[in-house]
C-alpha cells in the first residue's frame, strides 16, 4: 500500500461496564454491555468494516468488548492489547495511531471517553450529513462507534485529517 492509499479508524468506546468493588482497570461488562457488543460488532460487519488490526486497550471492559464484537465480523483482525489507550488523552492516542504500519488500511480502537469522543470530535475536519452533531447530540455513550477515513499515512493523521462517515450508539 501507498501512502495515498485511503485509510479508515473505527473509534469504539467499550460497551456498558460494570461497578463492582474492583480496581478500575479490572471493571467487567454489565449485562446491557454483553448484549451492546455483539451488536456493535454486527452493525460494523453491515457496514462492510473489517479492520486489518484492532488496537484494544488492556482493561477487562474493553478485551470483553472487542471479544464479543469481533465473532460478528466476516473476518477476525489480528489485535494487539495496548497498555497507551488506557486512560489516554487526544494526544495520546493522536500518538498510537501515528505508530500504525501503513500496511494497515482499516483499524479499530477499542478504549474509554473521554478520549474515544475527544479523538472523533478531533480528527473529523468534515462529516457526512447529520454525523458530527449527532455523534456530539448523542455523548458518545458505551458502544458508540465513529469511523473516519482520510488519506495518507497514518504517521500524518492529525487535528482536522478525517472525514466522518459513519457513526453507530446503541439505544439512540
Amino acid at each position: 500500500m501507498t501512502v495515498d492509499t485511503p485509510r479508515r479508524v473505527v473509534i469504539f468506546r467499550h460497551a456498558k461496564d460494570d461497578w463492582p468493588d474492583v480496581d478500575d482497570h479490572e471493571r467487567p461488562l454489565a449485562e446491557r454491555g454483553r448484549k451492546d457488543a455483539p451488536a456493535a460488532g454486527r452493525w460494523l460487519a453491515g457496514a462492510g468494516i473489517t479492520p486489518d488490526l484492532a488496537l484494544c486497550s488492556t482493561a477487562v471492559r474493553c478485551r470483553e468488548t472487542w471479544k464479543l464484537a469481533v465473532p460478528e465480523l466476516p473476518q477476525r483482525p489480528r489485535t494487539v492489547y495496548e497498555d497507551r489507550l488506557y486512560e489516554a488523552s487526544v494526544g495520546e492516542l493522536i500518538g498510537v495511531l501515528n505508530e500504525v504500519s501503513d500496511e494497515v488500511r482499516d483499524l479499530a480502537l477499542i478504549g474509554h471517553n473521554p478520549g474515544m469522543h475527544a479523538l472523533a470530535d478531533a480528527l473529523a475536519g468534515e462529516a457526512e450529513g447529520d454525523l458530527l452533531p449527532r455523534m456530539n447530540r448523542s455523548g458518545f455513550p458505551t458502544s458508540a462507534m465513529a469511523v473516519l477515513t482520510f488519506t495518507g499515512s497514518w504517521q500524518a493523521v492529525e487535528h482536522g485529517a478525517g472525514r466522518m462517515v459513519g457513526f453507530y450508539a446503541p439505544h439512540s
